[in-house]
């Protein structure tokens, strides 16, 4: 039987600007990537969000990122491994925090937005932040694109990794994710998406932008909380997963 995680991207509010339905995606994941401050969140969502998770039981992993608020976390930046390596122990650490304080603890770590993708390629970027992971707490689980170099140097330092797949994102024949300024990179109809993400978890492959299938396997699937009907998505979406014999639940 299957068995796969949904992860989601939450905690994303910031002073007076509300985005997501937090409360109402909850329900139906079993991971949420909890913004750290560096590309969305402060101090009062994160520990809001991390209670939240608590109450229905959903594990709390750090979304690190970039320093890029106005950029949404999304805008490449040049950075160095050691610069990588604080950054992300800087994240871990304030999530942690909350954590601590709500008698609960980080149990992942999934980088966001740019840093995602340079990391996914950047063999020397991912092992800067698989070891600020792994000498914060060996045991945490350290999210990556599935296939990709951050999963692999997880791997390589002892780490639990979790081979990460997108519901609602096109793929590049290379296994990448295609770019955002590429049209129809974000798949919006749910019913494409739902069908994708039912693809990947049944069948381990992923159709290809350009034309084809590409295998991959994948431990998580993401939904994008920023998403206009996300809690409906992710209900529909995990309905699907337990229709086609898969088993939601933590890696």
């Amino acid at each position: 039987m299957m068995r796969i995680d949904l992860n989601c991207d939450l905690g994303e509010s910031f002073g007076a600007w509300s985005m997501g339905d937090d409360a109402g995606v909850m329900p139906w994941i079993t991971s949420a990537n909890i913004a750290c401050g560096f590309h969305a969140g402060d101090f009062s969502t994160m520990r809001q969000t991390v209670l939240l998770a608590g109450q229905h039981g959903v594990a709390i992993g750090a979304h690190i990122s970039l320093p890029d608020l106005q950029g949404f976390g999304r805008r490449e930046m040049k950075i160095s491994p050691d610069d990588a390596y604080a950054l992300t122990l800087y994240q871990i650490g304030a999530l942690a925090a909350f954590a601590r304080a709500a008698d609960t603890r980080v149990a992942h770590v999934k980088p966001h937005g740019a840093l995602y993708t340079m990391a996914a390629k950047d063999a020397e970027l991912a092992d800067a932040i698989a070891r600020a992971v792994r000498d914060f707490d060996a045991k945490l689980i350290l999210v990556g694109l599935a296939g990709s170099e951050l999963p692999k140097a997880g791997a390589a330092l002892g780490l639990p990794i979790a081979h990460e797949a997108f519901a609602d994102r096109r793929y590049e024949a290379d296994g990448l994710l295609t770019p955002r300024n590429v049209e129809g990179a974000v798949i919006k109809d749910a019913d494409a998406a739902v069908a994708q993400a039912v693809q990947i978890a049944t069948c381990g492959n992923v159709d290809i932008r350009t034309g084809g299938t590409r295998e991959l396997h994948a431990d998580t699937l993401c939904v994008h909380g920023d998403r206009p009907d996300a809690a409906r998505f992710a209900r529909r979406l995990r309905e699907a997963l337990q229709a086609a014999g898969a088993t939601i639940g933590n890696t």
